[in-house]
């Protein structure tokens, strides 16, 4: 038995590089990155962390400090499961779902990352290791991007080795969408994956009309193209527009994921370790996804992510994300430039090392 005797909450505000913006959540300036420490009695120490957009950081915080650090103290922290479910239910009248979902997400991350350096394994390999690498595309927040801004990101992620792109849509009107879409298309040229993601921001009969008018551009998926609760909408969209849906990054539950995918039309569904209760929870949703014979993929966190789909016989696409969590990691995510395809971590733990001297100038009180 490892008793759980400590569980640290610490918080931080980093700056984007610049603003970025997408359809639906406007100008994003900052992310932050909650971050859960448990030490056990055996002297060691599992990290675990989640993020946002720039804001309810300071409310995860508090709910991890309250509310989950009294369920962990204690406890067991090899029963990782259990505690899962502990931790659910705990707060379940209150917060299911929702900030819930984030505050586990960071415990439960840390449980993972003790059990791992326990194991001394990468966590991809204890998680199953079907492959060390796993496709990635370039997906940048880049709404407010001018089109020769635009091309310049696109052109950034080619020259990083990549194969495949993704750009926002949700501009003014549908035609400024596709100009954009028929710049980058050229860009990248005809063998290069290209996906797009309108952010929840199109009624069903918009982003049927879309998916026609994109038709020729040889486009993957089409992320998120309502909002994500309307399941009948996203398979109307998919057997109507006769396009590839993706979705799943504003889902915070195992049964949401249920309900898309058993009433919805969803052909890359998109769990996010940190908003769906960490690592346990994302595996449920992947093994949900093997069970309907579809590749999952992932949305934000590459730099943990990269390991889970790794392990996964169903693996999709990673997303390299704008938030950049992992340039304040000892290991930025690592890409082949000769596949373009991301490289799992080798290292005994979850793979995230955090590089605290970057991240002390962001530390804030919550």
């Amino acid at each position: 038995m490892a008793k759980i005797t400590a569980v640290t909450t610490e918080y931080y505000r980093i700056p984007l590089p610049e603003i970025m913006e997408d359809a639906k959540h406007g100008l994003h300036t900052h992310f932050e990155v909650p971050i859960v420490k448990i030490e056990t009695d055996d002297g060691r120490q599992g990290v675990g962390y989640t993020y946002t957009g720039g804001f309810g950081g300071r409310a995860i915080c508090t709910l991890i400090d309250h509310e989950l650090k009294a369920i962990l103290l204690g406890k067991d922290a090899s029963c990782v499961e259990a505690l899962w479910e502990q931790m659910n239910w705990g707060i379940h009248y209150v917060a299911r779902g929702g900030l819930a979902s984030f505050a586990i997400a960071a415990c439960d991350i840390a449980l993972w990352d003790l059990r791992t350096k326990k194991a001394n394994e990468p966590l991809y390999k204890l998680l199953g290791g079907a492959s060390n690498k796993v496709k990635c595309y370039g997906g940048a927040i880049d709404l407010n991007f001018t089109l020769e801004k635009l091309l310049a990101n696109n052109q950034k992620y080619l020259d990083m080795g990549l194969k495949a792109v993704k750009i926002k849509l949700g501009q003014k009107t549908l035609q400024e969408d596709i100009d954009r879409i028929a710049a980058v298309r050229d860009l990248i040229g005809p063998e290069a994956t290209f996906m797009v993601d309108a952010n929840m921001s199109w009624s069903v009969e918009k982003a049927i009309k879309a998916a026609k008018a994109i038709e020729p551009y040889q486009i993957l998926f089409l992320e998120e193209p309502t909002i994500p609760e309307d399941y009948e909408g996203y398979a109307r969209i998919a057997e109507e527009g006769h396009i590839a849906v993706a979705g799943g990054e504003n889902l915070r539950t195992l049964t949401e994921f249920h309900h898309l995918l058993k009433y919805g039309h969803v052909d890359y569904p998109q769990p996010d370790a940190s908003n769906v209760g960490g690592i346990t929870g994302w595996l449920k949703v992947a093994h949900l996804a093997q069970a309907h014979n579809l590749a999952v993929s992932t949305h934000g966190m590459q730099e943990l992510h990269v390991s889970l789909l790794a392990a996964m016989p169903n693996a999709g696409y990673l997303e390299m994300h704008s938030f950049p969590i992992d340039q304040y990691t000892t290991r930025p995510l690592v890409i082949d430039k000769e596949d373009g395809m991301a490289i799992a971590p080798e290292e005994p733990g979850i793979g995230v090392t955090f590089d605290w001297k970057k991240l002390a100038p962001y530390k804030l009180d919550f």
